[in-house]
């Protein structure tokens, strides 16, 4: 089957949102917004007030321009505020991942040490990516180091500033010590899986708020692990995996031991008192959530 739609100007759209019954009166330059956002992005935040079936692209009664872009406008938002936190995880763990296997083998270049890890075949994969990586830094320090070392590669810490998260969570993983990764696993409260897991979640997440993909409602096939006993507090078993609200559970859970007194919880609440209108449980967020002992102040 080939794509037959054909374009339509932003006045062409308004039209046909209307038509479908959405009422664009409370946005005083609706077509402006439909610029600036683009219609495809912002269709995105309309489709919850779509009438079942959703495929006959009908508005429920009393829909409006303006809840979608609420809805957007929350949206915006709540990636700044969960980018935030991914922010001070991402830099807690490249500098923890790189002391710890420092100070345990004493070896500033295991990164490119072929001995340190437990599989060939992924790590010449891994190695491949930091070549490239290097060769296209524009980093002060990568450039610095080129021209004032014959080494082949830059220590340690230096490669992991410039290597994607999700790089060095494959590095993490292959690492041959079992006992060198139980102790990074363990300074986040977690086991190995699980540190590997959660990682590979902070990381999907991530890349959404970076290409400021719809976060809100997103819901992920990848399922987390959890541990069987946690060694800090956690929430219930009836917190459904793949919702964004254990993605935000996984992530305070790493702010909590960064950060202990952070304040993630008090922007989140902020939030969503803001946007009272968002429908929480669309997000996963279960009843009385704030009571969860994860949550508790």
């Amino acid at each position: 089957m080939r794509y037959t739609k054909h374009y339509s100007s932003p006045t062409e759209l308004l039209t046909i949102l209307q038509d479908r019954g959405l009422d664009c009166s409370d946005i005083d330059d609706a077509e402006s917004i439909l610029r600036s956002v683009g219609y495809y992005r912002l269709s995105g935040y309309l489709y919850p007030f779509l009438k079942v079936p959703k495929s006959e692209h009908r508005y429920k009664s009393g829909s409006t321009l303006g809840s979608a872009v609420s809805l957007y406008e929350f949206d915006r938002e709540f990636r700044q505020l969960v980018f935030d936190q991914i922010e001070r995880i991402e830099v807690a763990v490249r500098s923890t991942i790189t002391n710890i296997v420092c100070a345990e083998t004493g070896d500033v270049f295991w990164m490119t040490n072929p001995s340190r890890f437990a599989h060939s075949d992924k790590y010449n994969k891994t190695l491949a990516l930091i070549d490239k990586e290097i060769q296209t830094s524009r980093e002060d320090f990568i450039l610095h180091f080129k021209q004032s070392y014959d080494d082949p590669y830059p220590p340690s810490w230096m490669i992991a500033e410039i290597i994607p998260l999700g790089t060095l969570t494959r590095l993490y993983e292959n690492i041959a010590s079992n006992q060198i990764r139980k102790k990074i696993a363990r300074y986040f409260g977690l086991t190995v899986p699980v540190f590997v897991s959660w990682m590979t979640i902070v990381t999907l997440t991530r890349n959404s708020c970076c290409h400021h993909a719809r976060l809100w409602n997103r819901s992920l096939s990848l399922r987390a692990l959890t541990m069987t006993r946690p060694l800090r507090p956690w929430v219930d078993n009836n917190v459904q995996q793949g919702r964004v609200f254990f993605t935000l559970c996984i992530l305070k859970h790493f702010v909590d031991i960064i950060r202990p007194n952070n304040t993630f919880k008090q922007r989140l609440v902020a939030l969503l008192s803001k946007y009272h209108m968002v429908d929480t449980s669309a997000m996963g967020f279960v009843k009385n959530w704030q009571s969860q002992p994860l949550w508790k102040e």
